[in-house]
């Protein structure tokens, strides 16, 4: 009897592995924008306006190669990646593993629609304008006041920044969630 129990329980244990494991593999929809890297002086002046320091969590939606992170874990921060094609995530880890910042940094495969981001301090997207618009619903409701919002190239339509850098004739807008956070009327 008992190790009809004991095989019952390894079988249940296989069956709940497989189900986590096909569940990790699930597909994610295609990406909504094409990867195209942001200059490292853009990241940088980003970084800059945001003022990332030690004891920050800098969030990157849309983290493609893995820049933005990496040099946010440089200034001391924690860095998370979020990026939903699985082949800039494996760049990511490399350029990270490369730079010696893997013990700062975290790359997630996921939809920046659908992850957990309220952690952040910080949030950084080179997005699209309709991309911006849809996810500043999520950023009013999920973010603390007081957390940091950069975006290089698109605004977020009536939200108007608190600041707009030109570097080298690229756009870097800033926002700030403010203290009666809740989605903004359209």
């Amino acid at each position: 009897m008992r190790s009809v129990r004991k095989s019952c329980f390894l079988l249940l244990c296989l069956g709940l592995s497989l189900t986590l494991l096909v569940a990790q593999e699930k597909k994610l929809r295609e990406p909504d924008v094409v990867f195209v890297p942001t200059p490292q002086e853009v990241v940088d002046e980003m970084l800059k306006v945001a003022n990332v320091h030690k004891g920050d969590v800098v969030y990157d939606l849309g983290c493609g190669d893995g820049r933005l992170v990496i040099t946010a874990a440089k200034l001391g921060a924690r860095a998370i990646g979020i990026d939903i094609n699985p082949e800039r995530i494996k760049e990511s880890l490399a350029n990270a593993r490369e730079a010696e910042v893997m013990d700062r940094v975290t790359f997630r495969n996921e939809d920046l629609f659908e992850a957990d981001i309220k952690e952040a301090t910080v949030v950084t997207l080179y997005l699209l304008p309709s991309l911006n618009l849809k996810l500043r619903p999520k950023l009013w409701k999920e973010l603390k006041p007081g957390t940091r919002i950069v975006s290089h190239a698109f605004d977020m339509d009536d939200w108007k920044p608190e600041k707009q850098i030109d570097v080298d004739g690229r756009t870097v807008y800033f926002w700030t969630i403010p203290a009666n956070a809740g989605v903004p009327a359209r």
